[in-house]
């Protein structure tokens, strides 16, 4: 896969990654063996890109990452977050902090979990709103200078904290969601990050598996998968309203000779050379069908083709709860 600049600070990712989340917590049952052995494929594959945070499986998720591939570092361009707090013995427990003593404190945290020597991409996971991410950032400033973090980054920030914080270090990337059917970020986010000359790296690229087309009924999702609880999009009128757009990406991707996945994921890539979009799997044959896409063209026609299937006002349902899109910096 080929390897593309990721902001303007000197970073180089592969032009996918690899988002772990799903490997350890809230996408249905975990398999620790085969996410491990769709780890090291995505690294076979030059997917090298990996992207976790601490809060996965509240930490398990960085140390199934950090076993995994403890003999292949050097191949590894790896991200992780902070910033949400939870506790092991009270999975409900979820705050956020921004504090400069805790950012240093979970660095230090993850650090461990990984069995690594330093963190290449640390990301703010979300901005806290009663500490000036100013200070947030001045501390994590500080962990670049200690050596333990190589580059910054913001998760889910508005362009006012963007700013702000760049004018502190330079950030080299924001990681917010994006995809055929969450296109908030184009009004002001993305033109911000183009002007200060930042990466974009879209989270659910394939709107949380939705737009693969594997999801047909809510019963698809078994019991321990919290789509159809936490986000609205997976529940109720929504569901139908949403497949009937699903049906319209799988039309266009049959007519193609492509997947529905290939054809979500080629857009967020026509979309800019600036697009590093980190899609999760938990197992191989997904990773290959979404490695692929790398090498699917699209011409400005199909873009708008596709755009035209589903545009941004005909997706029912918002992308998170109520409750967690207050944790969303609109500042």
């Amino acid at each position: 896969m080929d390897q593309v600049k990721l902001g303007s600070q000197g970073a180089v990712v592969s032009l996918m990654g690899l988002g772990c989340m799903g490997m350890s917590e809230f996408y249905g049952q975990r398999d620790d063996d085969e996410s491990a052995a769709t780890i090291l494929r995505a690294l076979d594959l030059g997917m090298t890109f990996l992207d976790t945070a601490d809060m996965y499986g509240i930490g398990d998720n960085e140390e199934l990452i950090g076993k995994t591939i403890k003999s292949r570092r050097s191949e590894v361009f790896l991200a992780t977050k902070f910033a949400n707090v939870r506790k092991k013995d009270d999975p409900s427990y979820w705050t956020i902090s921004g504090k400069p003593e805790y950012a240093r404190q979970a660095c230090d945290a993850s650090l461990k979990r990984l069995g690594i020597d330093h963190i290449d991409l640390y990301y703010q996971h979300r901005v806290d709103p009663d500490t000036p991410i100013e200070d947030t950032i001045g501390a994590m400033a500080e962990l670049v200078k200690a050596g333990k973090v190589r580059y910054l980054g913001l998760s889910e920030a508005s362009p006012a904290s963007i700013r702000k914080a760049h004018g502190v270090h330079p950030i080299t990337a924001l990681q917010t969601e994006y995809s055929l059917w969450s296109r908030d970020p184009e009004a002001e986010i993305l033109p911000t990050l183009r002007e200060l000359g930042i990466g974009f790296v879209p989270y659910s690229p394939l709107g949380r598996g939705f737009l693969t087309g594997s999801i047909t009924k809510p019963t698809d999702l078994d019991g321990s998968d919290v789509r159809s609880q936490r986000f609205p999009r997976f529940a109720g009128d929504a569901f139908d309203q949403n497949m009937a757009l699903v049906g319209r990406v799988k039309a266009i991707a049959a007519r193609k000779g492509i997947t529905a996945s290939q054809l979500a994921l080629a857009w967020v890539l026509a979309k800019g050379d600036d697009m590093v979009p980190i899609p999760g799997t938990k197992r191989r044959k997904y990773l290959e069908e979404n490695a692929a896409a790398a090498a699917v063209k699209l011409s400005p026609a199909e873009v708008m083709e596709l755009e035209a299937a589903v545009p941004p006002d005909a997706v029912a349902g918002g992308r998170y709860s109520d409750a967690s899109m207050k944790t969303i910096d609109c500042s």
